[in-house]
C-alpha cells in the first residue's frame, strides 16, 4: 500500500520555504540528477522559480503532511509539432521509487494537456536510471537522443496520457 501523498499547485509567497528545505534535504546525486550541478544552497531566485505560475508556467509539489516530497514544473511553448511542455521533477530521496514522481508526471501532463500541449519533452542526466526506466514505462515510443551526459526525451502527449484518469486540477 502506498502512502498518501497529497499533489496541488505551488503557491507563490507561501511555498518558498518549504521548497527551500525540500531542496536542503536532497542528496548530492538528486540535486546532480535534476539540476546537473553538484549541492550548494538554494538560492532565493531558484526557489521563487520553482513554485511560479503563469499561462506557459506550472509548478507542482508533492505533500506528505506539510513536508515537500517532490516538485515538478512545466514550461509551454510553441514547436514544429504543435504545443509543447517540457517538465522536469525532483523527489525526496526517500520517496523514490514508491510512485510519487509518477504521479507528479501525470499531473503535470493532464494540467498541460488542458493547456493545449500535444508534445512533452525533457532532459534527463544519462547516469539517471530510474527516471529513464520510468520514461520507457510511461512513453515507449518516445524518442532518446543522447547528448553527452544528457538525454533529450520526447513523446507525442497522448502517448502519455494513456491510461490516465481525472480532472486536471483547478488552474
Amino acid at each position: 500500500m502506498r502512502p498518501a501523498v497529497d499533489i496541488r499547485a505551488a503557491r507563490p509567497g507561501e511555498d518558498e520555504e518549504r521548497v527551500r528545505l525540500f531542496l536542503e534535504g536532497l542528496s548530492g546525486a538528486t540535486l546532480t540528477n535534476r539540476f546537473f550541478l553538484g549541492p550548494g544552497r538554494p538560492s532565493a531566485s531558484l526557489v521563487r522559480a520553482m513554485v511560479a505560475g503563469d499561462e506557459r508556467r506550472d509548478a507542482l509539489l508533492a505533500l506528505r503532511g506539510d513536508a515537500v516530497i517532490g516538485h515538478a514544473m512545466s514550461h509551454l511553448s510553441d514547436g514544429a509539432g504543435g504545443v509543447e511542455v517540457e517538465i522536469a521533477l525532483v523527489v525526496d530521496d526517500r520517496w523514490q521509487g514508491l510512485g510519487v514522481g509518477s504521479g507528479l508526471v501525470r499531473t503535470l501532463l493532464r494540467r498541460a494537456s488542458v493547456r493545449g500541449a500535444v508534445v512533452v519533452g525533457m532532459d534527463v542526466m544519462a547516469q539517471n536510471r530510474r527516471v529513464l526506466e520510468m520514461v520507457r514505462r510511461m512513453w515507449p515510443s518516445a524518442t532518446i537522443d543522447t547528448l553527452g551526459t544528457s538525454v533529450e526525451i520526447k513523446a507525442r502527449l497522448a502517448f502519455a496520457e494513456q491510461g490516465s484518469v481525472g480532472s486536471p486540477l483547478t488552474m
